[in-house]
């Protein structure tokens, strides 16, 4: 399935695997893939994926999928903080639809949800 959402007044042209639609219709709760920007010492981009309650400012790709963009950033830049899950708190970005990606593509494979977002 492919098709264009409205993210924080940019168009995001999403694209969802066979076997990721396959999966959709297996979940009981719905599925938000986040776009998650990552500001700290380096840039870094990720697609989280969360089961149940979609947040406010999540947008509906298809029945049970939603998708968000959230800019977080770590509290300081200290190689102390590294690591996978560094303390984070949100990034309070002026004009955030410069920085919401122009695509994702959202795949399912060997049991887990994976996805990828990028930039024109």
């Amino acid at each position: 399935m492919e098709t264009t959402v409205n993210v924080n007044n940019r168009s995001v042209a999403v694209r969802v695997s066979a076997a990721a639609e396959r999966a959709l219709r297996g979940e009981a709760a719905p599925l938000v893939a986040e776009m998650e920007l990552y500001f700290s010492c380096l840039i870094r981009k990720q697609v989280r994926f969360h089961r149940g309650e979609q947040p406010d400012d999540a947008v509906a790709v298809a029945d049970g999928l939603y998708v968000r963009f959230r800019p977080v950033m770590t509290r300081g830049c200290s190689v102390a903080e590294g690591g996978e899950a560094p303390p984070l708190t949100d990034f309070p970005i002026a004009r955030p639809e410069a920085y919401v990606p122009h695509w994702l593509r959202i795949d399912y494979r060997a049991g887990e949800w994976t996805g990828e977002f990028g930039f024109a």
